[in-house]
């Protein structure tokens, strides 16, 4: 497992866990949740923020919030 933000450009992963605490509500309402297929589609200049695509929804979400969040990568 291991943070959202250390994802590699195109590679598929699960969510695995978050650390609800840290993530803000619009995220999970916007179906951020464990058992959720996520991949990184693009980082910005910086890496921050990420561009990701969630099912078949994409969002764009900070370095520092993507920290909280745990995938495991699908082979």
């Amino acid at each position: 497992m291991i943070p959202l933000d250390q994802l590699e450009k195109g590679k598929l992963a699960t969510i695995e866990s978050i650390d609800n605490n840290q993530l803000p509500l619009k995220l999970i309402e916007m179906g951020c949740l464990p058992g959720t297929n996520i991949s990184l589609v693009h980082k910005a200049p910086f890496n921050d923020p990420l561009y990701l695509k969630i099912d078949e929804s994409h969002l764009a979400i900070r370095r520092e919030t993507a920290k909280h969040i745990f995938v495991r990568l699908i082979k």
